[in-house]
């Protein structure tokens, strides 16, 4: 298998395993583990495995003052980010929050606008329209077998997770730079640790370990290694070999990979709202993502592909 194949299956693997994920999570949620609860296990582990691997990966040290954008980092990408999203995932159901979460590349042009001062421009304004009328839609409208009670309130925590994700990409962006991702993981994931401890510690506290079927204590082991610890090992080695746009795509693959699996294992069904939102939102990313048009000379002059 060549390097490029290699990314490839690497980066589908992931979007399999997010995929999944959001049904997996729900299954253990909250009626084993609550979810802040479950965030401090999911935390708490990986810091544990991303330590152990640095030791070995890298030697690499990180400058004092760039421990104040870690620290934001572990905010923005590991704390408020992991907490939203698993109590939102508590209210809603797996379709719906998989396909908030591909709102993220249009959040994260917003974010950039107000942030960075980048330009939107031509179709990525349409796009962005189109993509929040999509999400509004689903949040306000979109009804689930899976969902809680509070599945409005899910839905919008959800999508305030896909938001602070697209923060720590822009916060994290300096660091990957400048640093091995091995040399600040360790420390973005023990920072996030120390954040979440304090909202999962009573929760956690809480759990009936002895009366929890094997079944869901496997579910709860396969969110901490291979939904977060693989994923991002696997991120690594698709990085390596891939363009960052060619990675990014495969975020998109996720509502499918979760829809065939809630809808196959009957936790989840399909309706008019959800599908009709779903177009608007990929619409919608697809405008902002897609490469603008290379100007071209030709015999009249410049002209557009």
């Amino acid at each position: 298998m060549n390097k490029r194949l290699l990314a490839l299956t690497a980066a589908t693997m992931v979007s399999v395993i997010y995929g999944v994920t959001f049904t997996i999570a729900k299954d253990v949620m909250p009626a084993f583990v609550k979810p802040f609860g479950f965030i401090a296990l999911r935390v708490g582990g990986s810091v544990i495995l991303f330590w152990l691997i640095a030791f070995f990966a890298t030697k690499q040290k990180i400058a004092l003052k760039d421990f104040p954008r870690i620290i934001a980092a572990a905010f923005f990408g590991v704390a408020f980010n992991m907490l939203t999203f698993f109590e939102g995932l508590s209210q809603t159901s797996p379709i719906m929050a998989s396909v908030l979460m591909v709102t993220t590349p249009m959040i994260v042009l917003l974010l950039s606008a107000v942030i960075m001062k980048e330009k939107i421009v031509g179709k990525k304004v349409g796009g962005i329209v189109l993509g929040l009328i999509g999400t509004i839609l689903l949040i306000l409208y979109g009804k689930s077998i899976g969902g809680g009670e509070n599945e409005l309130w899910g839905n919008f925590l959800v999508f305030v997770n896909a938001v602070s994700y697209g923060l720590y990409l822009i916060v994290v962006k300096k660091l990957m730079e400048k640093y091995s991702p091995f040399a600040f993981v360790k420390w973005i994931y023990l920072f996030g640790f120390i954040m979440v401890l304090p909202f999962g510690w009573q929760q956690l506290s809480e759990v009936q370990w002895e009366v929890m079927p094997t079944s869901i204590m496997i579910k709860v082991g396969f969110v901490v290694i291979f939904s977060t610890f693989l994923t991002y090992l696997l991120n690594l080695l698709s990085m390596k070999e891939l363009k960052p746009t060619t990675v990014a795509v495969f975020i998109y693959l996720q509502p499918l990979f979760a829809t065939i699996f809630a809808v196959s294992l009957g936790k989840d069904a399909l309706n008019p709202v959800k599908i009709f939102s779903a177009i608007l939102i990929f619409t919608g990313v697809y405008l902002v993502t897609a490469p603008p048009k290379k100007p071209v000379l030709t015999k009249a002059g410049l002209g557009d592909i």
